[in-house]
C-alpha cells in the first residue's frame, strides 16, 4: 500500500484480540502503528483470534489518545483457516473480489455463441491454422498465434480476443472493469477483471470454438523486419490449446512423443521458433533490455499450504510468445501514432541519472563495468551490463538491481517511447481480458476501422484517456503490491517448515544491520549483523559491503554464502538466516 495512503486509511485488516468488556484489532500491516480499540458493542460477534476488517470511527488524534477506536465490519474467519491469509491481503488492498448480480447477469446475457450476424463484416480466418500457447493452468486465453511462410516472407498472425464486442462502454461490466483496472494473480486465486462467463467463456480463445478477435497480421522478412501489416476485425477458430511446457519439450528437448502427438503443428512451431529468434536478435541490436531473472513459482496444496517454491524459468516457448506479442504491440502503437488520433500508450521513461550513477558504483564493486556520462543513458549500456553478468552467480541479482534503478512503466495518452524495450512506439494491445488499457484501445481501434472515429468521438477520448491512464497505472501498482505481499507471506510460511536446514544463496542486499541472501528457490532472508562471525562489522556505504574490523572479512553483493534457516514468521512475512559454516 503506498505510504501516503496509510495515514488516510480508515479500514484495517487484522487479528481480533478479545478481552472481557472490549477487544483490540492488531493490524496485519504493522506500519499502521497502534492497535485499534473495539468496544464490546462494536465487536460484531468476532471471536478471539479471528481475522477481521475494522473501520476506524474515532482516530487517536481526534481523542488525543494512543489507540484509535473502531468497529468490526466483516469477520473473515479463523486465522488458520485455509485461504483466510490471502483473503486478508485482498481486504487490506481493498481488491474487489466479487461481481454484483447485475454484472453477472449482464455477462451471461452477452456471452452467446458467435452468430452469423456477429461474423458479418469480419475477416474470416477460421481456416488458418493457429494455436494458443499458455501456462498449464491458464483459463483466460486471450491470444492465439498463426504462422505460414510464403517465399521469403513470414506471415505472422497475432489474434486477440475481441472483448470490446461484449463489454460496451459505460455498461455495468465496463464500469466494474475500469474500477478493477486489471486482473490480480495471487498465490491461491485469480481475481479477474471480468466475470468468468466472459474471461473463461466466450472471450477465451478455446480450441474448436468460433471466436471474435482483433488480428494483427504481419509480413516479416528473413531479417525480422515488418514489411507490411494489417489490423482487422476477424473471426477465428483455434485448432489446438498448447502449453509452454509442451512447446518447450518439442522445440528444446526434441521430445519424440510430443512431436508425434502434435505432428501437424510441429513444422509451424519450428518456424515460430526461428522467427522469434530473429525478432529477438533485432531487439538486442537496438538495445532492448532483457531482464532474464527467475520468477517465483509457488506450489500450494489443497489447504493453501506451500509445499514447494522454485524458480520459474523462461524457455523457448515463453520467449516465442513474448516476441510475437511485442511485435504486435509495437505495430499497433506505431500505426495509431501516425494516424494522430487519441490513443493509450505504454510508457517507460529514461531512468534518473542519480539512480544510474548509484547502479554503476554498485556494479563496479561487484566487478562489472558500466559506462555513464552526462547525457541520458542508452538502454544498450544496461544490456551490456546484463551480458557481462550472464552465467555468473550474480546474474539474477544484477538483473534485479538494474531493474530497480529504472522508472516504473505506466500508461499515458502521449507516445514517449519505452526505454526498457528501446522502442519508440509501444502499447498494450494483447490482453483485453485482464488489462483495461488493452480493452480501451480495442474500442478506439474498432471505431477507426469502421470509420466511426469522428471529431466527437476523438474529443471524447481526449477527455477521458488521461484519467483512464492514471487510474489504470495506479491499479496496476496496487495489484503488484498485493501479489508481492502474498508471495512474501507464502515464502515465509514455507520456510517455517525448514528451520535448521541449510541452503546455498547469493547476497542480494547489504545494509548496516546485516546482509540479505537470496536462495536458489527465490526466497530471500536476512543474516543479522549480530549473527555474523565474532567481530565488529562496519558498513561501507560507498561499496555496499560489511567489513569486519578485526578479521577484515568482507560481505558484499553477489557473494555466494551457505546459510541455515534460523527462524521464519508467516504473519510478519520475514525469514532470518545464520551462516551455515
Amino acid at each position: 500500500m503506498p505510504e501516503q495512503q496509510i495515514a488516510e486509511k480508515r479500514k484495517i485488516v487484522g487479528t481480533y484480540e478479545e478481552s472481557k468488556n472490549y477487544g483490540f484489532v492488531v493490524p496485519d500491516n504493522r506500519r499502521l502503528g497502534a492497535d485499534v480499540f473495539i468496544p464490546k458493542e462494536h465487536a460484531g460477534g468476532a471471536r478471539d483470534g479471528q481475522k477481521v476488517v475494522a473501520e476506524i470511527i474515532v482516530s487517536a488524534r481526534e481523542e488525543e489518545r494512543k489507540s484509535p477506536e473502531g468497529k468490526i465490519l466483516e469477520i473473515l474467519g479463523d486465522a488458520e483457516e485455509a485461504g483466510i491469509d490471502i483473503l486478508s491481503v485482498v481486504r487490506n488492498y481493498e481488491l474487489p473480489d466479487a461481481f454484483t448480480e447485475k454484472e453477472q447477469n449482464q455477462a451471461e446475457r452477452v456471452a452467446k455463441p458467435v452468430s452469423e450476424a456477429d461474423r458479418a463484416g469480419r475477416m474470416d480466418l477460421r481456416e488458418i491454422r493457429m494455436v494458443t500457447i499458455d501456462g498449464d493452468d491458464a483459463k483466460d486465453l486471450d491470444d492465439a498465434v498463426s504462422l505460414s511462410v510464403e517465399g521469403d516472407l513470414y506471415e505472422l498472425g497475432v489474434h486477440i480476443a475481441d472483448v470490446s464486442n461484449y463489454v460496451q462502454e459505460y455498461s455495468a461490466l465496463d464500469r466494474e472493469a475500469l474500477k478493477r483496472g486489471t486482473s490480480v494473480y495471487l498465490a491461491d486465486r485469480v481475481i479477474p477483471m471480468l466475470p468468468e462467463a466472459l474471461s473463461n467463456g466466450i472471450c477465451s480463445l478455446n480450441a474448436g470454438e468460433d471466436r471474435l478477435a482483433l488480428s494483427c497480421l504481419m509480413q516479416i522478412d528473413r531479417k525480422g523486419e515488418i514489411v507490411d501489416y494489417r489490423i482487422t476485425e476477424s473471426v477465428i477458430r483455434v485448432d489446438r490449446r498448447m502449453t509452454y511446457q509442451a512447446v518447450k519439450r518439442i522445440l528444446e528437448d526434441d521430445d519424440r512423443t510430443l512431436q508425434e502427438e502434435y505432428r501437424e503443428f510441429v513444422p509451424m512451431l519450428r518456424e515460430m521458433g526461428n522467427l522469434s529468434a530473429v525478432l529477438r536478435k533485432n531487439r538486442e541490436k537496438r538495445g532492448s533490455i532483457d531482464f532474464d531473472f527467475p520468477e517465483s513459482k509457488l506450489i500450494l496444496d489443497e489447504t493453501g499450504y506451500p509445499v514447494e517454491i522454485r524458480a520459474y524459468e523462461r524457455n523457448a516457448a515463453t520467449k516465442l510468445i513474448e516476441e510475437f506479442m511485442l511485435a504486435a504491440n509495437e505495430t499497433v502503437a506505431q500505426h495509431f501514432y501516425w494516424l494522430d488520433i487519441p490513443f493509450l500508450y505504454r510508457t517507460h521513461e529514461s531512468p534518473e541519472q542519480e539512480k544510474i550513477r548509484k547502479l554503476a558504483v554498485l556494479m563496479r564493486n561487484m566487478g562489472f563495468g558500466m559506462k555513464t556520462g552526462r547525457e541520458e543513458i542508452h538502454p544498450k549500456e544496461i544490456q551490456k551490463l546484463l551480458w557481462q553478468a550472464e552465467g555468473s552467480d550474480s546474474e539474477a541479482l544484477v538483473s534485479r538491481l538494474a531493474l530497480r534503478s529504472m522508472r516504473q512503466a505506466r500508461y499515458t495518452p502521449e507516445c514517449v517511447g519505452h526505454f526498457g524495450l528501446a522502442s519508440r512506439y509501444y502499447c498494450h494491445f494483447t490482453s483485453p481480458i485482464r488489462r483495461y488499457p488493452d480493452l480501451q484501445i480495442h474500442r478506439i481501434i474498432k471505431q477507426q476501422l469502421r470509420g466511426k472515429l469522428d471529431e466527437d468521438r476523438q474529443a471524447h477520448y481526449r477527455d477521458i484517456l488521461d484519467s483512464v491512464a492514471s487510474w489504470c497505472s495506479a491499479m496496476e501498482r496496487r495489484a503488484n503490491e498485493a501479489e508481492r505481499e502474498c508471495e512474501k507471506m507464502k515464502k515465509a510460511e514455507y520456510m517455517e517448515g525448514h528451520i535448521g536446514e541449510r541452503f546455498s544463496g547469493v547476497i542480494s542486499g547489504v545494509n548496516s544491520f546485516g546482509v540479505y541472501v537470496e536462495l536458489e528457490n527465490t526466497v530471500e532472508g536476512l543474516v543479522s549483523v549480530r549473527d555474523l562471525p565474532e567481530d565488529f562489522y562496519r558498513y561501507d556505504e560507498s561499496a555496499y559491503r560489511l567489513i569486519g574490523e578485526r578479521t577484515g572479512r568482507c560481505f558484499s553483493l553477489g557473494q555466494r554464502l551457505e546459510v541455515e534457516v534460523k527462524k521464519a514468521n508467516k504473519a510478519m512475512k520475514y525469514v532470518d538466516f545464520i551462516l551455515g559454516e
